[in-house]
Parts: C-alpha cells; structure tokens; sequence
C-alpha cells in the first residue's frame, strides 16, 4: 500500500523543483540554490531539500489537474507575468 501525499506536499515539491530548475541554469551550485533561494522561504534542512527533488520524480507526487483547481500556482518571476501584486517584505 503506497502512502498518500497531500496536497500541500505536492505543490510543496512542485514550488521547490520549479526554483531549483530556475537556478540550476545559471551554474550555482545545489547547496547554494537551497541557501540562498529555498531556505529562506520554506526553512527546510539541505537533506530535506535533496529529499524533495527525488520525490519529483516518483509519480504519486504529481498534482492532479483537479486539485490545481484549489492550489493557487502563479509565480512573480515568471515571463509573461504582468499582474501587479504588493510586494511584502522577504523574511530574514
């Protein structure tokens, strides 16, 4: 019997493959991509970090088209992104 994911989990493993896709590009390295860009907003330890990016790969964590629905999936930082939000201060 496989265990089921939730999902917050499953946007959780999306959200930090998605910023870790975005920096691997540029040649940072992983442990610098989990300091700088997932510690700060998910405080996750690096192994947890490691462990998320596995899971990408395992077919049970994909989000289902209805649960997307529910999950709000808009990123600032991508191209084409015209809507104008309120910038809240970053957490420290």
């Amino acid at each position: 019997m496989s265990k089921r994911r939730g999902a917050s989990y499953q946007k959780r493993v999306t959200d930090i493959n998605r910023i870790y896709d975005q920096h691997a590009k540029s040649g940072i390295s992983n442990r610098e991509i989990w300091r700088r860009f997932v510690y700060p907003v998910y405080g996750i330890c690096e192994r947890t970090f490691y462990n998320l990016l596995n899971a990408s790969c395992d077919p049970k964590n994909k989000v289902p088209q209805e649960a997307q629905t529910f999950l709000k999936f808009d990123f600032d930082d991508e191209p084409g992104h015209t809507e104008n939000h309120p910038q809240y201060p970053k957490r420290r």
